[in-house]
């Protein structure tokens, strides 16, 4: 079909897999009741959307905040009219932020002061090993030009090893690793590669990988720092991304900020760490639950990449390592995380499996008509770049009715044993 790639239309993915769930309603009409309690009637969006950012500010602002009708408002999407509320739905629904409004403050300080002890006990680098991450040649703090670590670096990296008891061989890759990575996150954002934030990132990560040594860091967990910073940095400052000066924010509120992604992000890794355990079983489960749920719902396209030879893990491995941040614009991912926060449950698991189905199914008409080299030229780069949250509500839509039908029916999606894909 040569280069031209339809771009998202509204059309529902579900409604044209027919017959999914066999009962008397289509899934279209499930679909549209569902979206119907959602979202707001045609012609009212701005007087809805004031309307949200009054739910969100009298039900945060209660003595003790109601966490099932939290999550219930927070799964349409927080507010962009007020950009503390979705740092604060997050951190509460996370375990960071105290539910009860009078302990907060006493809460995040412990928070943070425990976050703070962590840095002395497990990261002794001083300010030249820093000095190099974000310059302008794009080297990582303490890296060599040859991509190793400089002697003072490594030297640091085992000394604070030692400090924590673990092999300093090992800090040394890690740190290695981590400096490698950071500067290729989210390239097409200069927040990322300003060297106070790519410097909170390497904190936060090393500090996460000695603390949790059964997985330690793994490729593509730098990816998921990014919606944190973002969502907790914009509501600290009270300023829009593309406002920020961050040569001009005071170090006081980055260290706050710092501290809420590391217990944030430990707190979403808990729930899926063995995506990066060893031989990653997590992912390899989710990644036979999307063939299974794509091949009952689209058996011509399952048939179809299938004939051309390509394994489901080639393409979606990513999707599920990274959870999407590559495919899609930093705004659609954290329109798409205050879903899966607000799930339960699984919202990073289960929940983004369906997620997932719904995207493969979408492009189907077009994957048909492709060849082996044409599929994976088109999976390294989706035209998903001029999306925006109405593509994305419509993705959460469709793969809420996908669960709805077929998570509480285990006849009808029976995931196979985890073994070689």
């Amino acid at each position: 079909m040569g280069n031209e790639v339809a771009t998202c239309g509204h059309a529902s993915v579900v409604a044209t897999s027919t017959s999914i769930g066999g009962g008397s309603s289509s899934s279209a009409d499930v679909q549209h009741r569902r979206a119907g309690e959602r979202e707001p009637a045609s012609g009212s969006a701005a007087p809805s959307r004031n309307l949200r950012v009054g739910k969100f500010q009298q039900l945060l602002s209660r003595p003790s905040v109601d966490l099932t009708a939290l999550r219930e408002l927070l799964w349409s999407g927080a507010p962009e009219e007020d950009l503390t509320h979705r740092a604060d739905a997050w951190q509460i629904l996370l375990g960071y932020l105290p539910p009860v409004r009078d302990r907060q403050e006493q809460g995040l300080a412990k928070k943070r002061g425990e976050y703070e002890e962590l840095k002395r006990r497990h990261y002794r680098f001083d300010e030249e090993d820093e000095g190099g991450n974000g310059s302008s040649s794009g080297g990582a703090a303490g890296t060599s030009p040859g991509g190793g670590l400089s002697g003072s670096a490594a030297l640091s990296a085992s000394a604070a090893a030692a400090a924590a008891g673990t092999d300093g061989d090992d800090a040394v890759v890690v740190l290695r690793q981590i400096r490698v990575d950071i500067p290729r996150t989210c390239g097409g954002l200069p927040l990322f590669g300003h060297p106070r934030i790519q410097r909170l990132m390497e904190r936060v990560l090393y500090i996460w990988s000695v603390r949790h040594p059964a997985s330690g860091y793994v490729q593509g967990i730098n990816d998921l720092t990014t919606p944190f910073i973002v969502v907790l940095l914009t509501a600290a400052l009270k300023t829009p991304l593309e406002d920020i000066d961050l040569d001009n924010v005071p170090d006081s509120v980055l260290s706050d900020v710092e501290a809420g992604v590391y217990w944030c992000l430990t707190k979403m890794l808990s729930d899926i760490q063995d995506h990066y355990t060893s031989g990653q079983p997590g992912i390899q489960a989710m990644v036979l639950r999307l063939k299974d749920i794509v091949r009952r719902i689209d058996e011509k396209l399952y048939k179809h990449l299938d004939e051309q030879g390509l394994d489901f893990l080639q393409f979606s491995f990513r999707w599920m390592n990274c959870l999407l941040l590559r495919e899609f614009p930093l705004h659609c991912v954290i329109r798409l995380w205050d879903t899966y926060i607000a799930e339960p449950t699984e919202g990073f698991s289960t929940f983004h499996v369906y997620v997932c189905a719904v995207f493969l199914i979408y492009w189907s008409p077009q994957l048909k008509q492709m060849d082996f080299q044409q599929l994976m030229l088109f999976w390294q780069k989706l035209p998903t770049g001029k999306w925006r949250a109405r593509e994305i509500e419509t993705l959460l839509a469709e793969a809420f009715v996908l669960k709805s039908l077929f998570h509480s029916s285990p006849k009808h999606l029976a995931a196979p044993p985890v073994g070689p894909l």
